[in-house]
Parts: structure tokens; C-alpha cells; sequence
């Protein structure tokens, strides 16, 4: 299994277009920090004007925490789109190129070759978060500093002590790779049935896309179902930043995005092993 996830490493890597998504994640944190260097006490200011009346904030409130909370926010609602990128080309990607019948040859069960992709689907996911780490939180806090966190939500905010910041960014970091994991489950499966990669990756970004847009639109219908839907708790990485933190709620959606990866792991597994590569 080493050896095969090895293997699909080196051929993940050695397409350029796998780069695309580094270069993405460092562009768009880059642009957020050098309009923070650049105005970011107007836009404090602005965010601040209804609780400033109220409240007196003193210290380093431009810090880098801060700026790295408003990556993540930017950033991690788009990173499932650009894993797509590499999930979703998995298996459809030898089949375009012909390669899939090779690979069946070698005597290698359906259901390895299937994990092999996954878990190096995974690890290039997990380097992918690494590298918004390095780019939004280490640099945002060399340019800025630390300090306090002040948590802008829409009807409140959270002030988070200096002390009390890094863990929580851990623990965010950790919850988004979980949720990344459900998305690429979701592309593998969506590969399983094509036989090229244009289909799994659009496909895995409408589902994705379809999916938030009906949870967002407040009808009482999509209310209703919309617990069930597995993007609604990707975002469960935002608890960590409320005070107190809802355990509950991010156990819960920890346990749905792990049924859900499971599930369509399977699923891709179950139908490749029925696949007909010979037509």
C-alpha cells in the first residue's frame, strides 16, 4: 500500500497544474496582508464604529491572528473547490488517458488501488492546509504581531485572550483537514463513473456549490433537510472561535463528515470493483 500511495504521490506532483492551488492560497493571503499593511487601521475602524461606542479596545487589535482569521474566512470556503482539482482525477484521469486497464493488471485488488488514491488524495489535501498555515498564520504573524483576537460575528463579538489563540487555530486547522477528507471522498466517487476529469471535478464543485447555496437561502423547506447536508458542517471549524466553544455541535459535525467520507469511500470502492474496463 506504501509503494502505490507513493506512486500516486509522484504523479500528483508532477503535474503542474497540481501547483495551481499552492499558488492560489499564497496570492489570495498575500493580497489580504498587503491591504492590511496598507489600510488595515481603516478597515478596523470601520468593523469597530458600532462597538468602539461601547467598549473601549486597547492594544494591538491588528495582529496577526486576527488577519489569519480573516484568511480562513476568504480562504477555506474555496479550498474544497481547488482539492476537487486532484480528487476528482483520481481514477477518471487514468481512464482519459489510458492507463486504468494498465494499473488493473498488476496484481493489485480494485479496493487498494482505490485507497491508494485516496489516502495520497488526503496527503496532498493535508500539505495544502499546511501551506495555508505557513502563508496566512506564521506570515500574517511576522508582518503584524500577536495580540488579542477580537472575533467580529454579525450580532456580537468574541474577544479571545493572546494566550488563548493558538490552540484554537490548531484545532481549526485539524477540523478543516477532516472536512477537506470529506471532499475528497466525494471526488473519488464522482471519478469512479467517468472517464475523464473535467466531469468528477466540475461535478464535485456544483455539488458543493448547489449544496450551500440551498442551505443559505433561509426557505423553511431547505431548513429542514439542511443538517443533513455535509457542507453544512465543513464550517464547523468557526465553533473554535466562539466563547465557550460548542463541543456539542462540532463532535456532531465531526461524526457526520467522517459518515459521509466513509460512506462514499465505500461507495467509490463497491462501484469501481463492478466497474467494466474492457468496453
Amino acid at each position: 500500500m506504501i509503494q502505490l500511495i507513493r506512486a500516486e504521490l509522484f504523479k500528483i506532483f508532477r503535474r503542474p497544474r497540481t501547483y495551481i492551488s499552492f499558488a492560489f492560497i499564497a496570492a489570495i493571503a498575500f493580497i489580504i496582508q498587503m491591504a492590511m499593511v496598507a489600510d488595515g487601521k481603516s478597515f478596523i475602524d470601520f468593523a469597530l464604529q458600532g462597538v468602539s461606542d461601547q467598549f473601549t479596545l486597547q492594544g494591538n487589535i491588528l495582529n496577526g491572528y486576527l488577519i489569519t482569521l480573516i484568511i480562513l474566512q476568504s480562504l477555506l470556503i474555496h479550498v474544497p473547490l481547488v482539492v476537487s482539482l486532484v480528487a476528482g482525477d483520481a481514477l477518471a484521469g487514468e481512464a482519459s488517458i489510458g492507463t486504468l486497464r494498465l494499473l488493473l493488471t498488476k496484481p493489485v485488488s480494485r479496493a487498494k488501488l482505490v485507497l491508494s488514491k485516496f489516502f495520497a488524495s488526503l496527503i496532498y489535501t493535508f500539505l495544502l492546509l499546511i501551506w495555508l498555515a505557513i502563508v496566512g498564520l506564521l506570515l500574517s504573524v511576522l508582518l503584524f504581531g500577536t495580540g488579542d483576537l477580537l472575533h467580529l460575528k454579525s450580532d456580537a463579538f468574541v474577544m479571545m485572550l493572546k494566550d488563548d489563540v493558538l490552540w484554537r487555530y490548531g484545532a481549526a486547522f485539524a477540523f478543516a483537514a477532516l472536512a477537506m477528507t470529506s471532499v475528497c471522498a466525494l471526488g473519488l466517487l464522482l471519478s469512479v463513473f467517468a472517464d475523464n476529469s473535467i466531469g468528477p471535478v466540475i461535478g464535485t464543485m456544483l455539488v458543493i456549490i448547489v449544496l450551500t447555496v440551498i442551505a443559505n437561502m433561509g426557505i423553511p423547506l431547505f431548513d429542514a433537510v439542511k443538517p443533513y447536508f455535509f457542507t453544512t458542517h465543513m464550517i464547523g471549524w468557526k465553533g473554535f472561535f466562539d466563547d465557550p466553544v460548542p463541543y456539542a455541535a462540532i463532535t456532531k459535525s465531526a461524526i457526520v463528515l467522517m459518515a459521509y467520507t466513509v460512506g462514499m469511500v465505500g461507495a467509490a470502492i463497491y462501484f469501481f470493483s463492478k466497474k467494466d474496463i474492457k468496453s
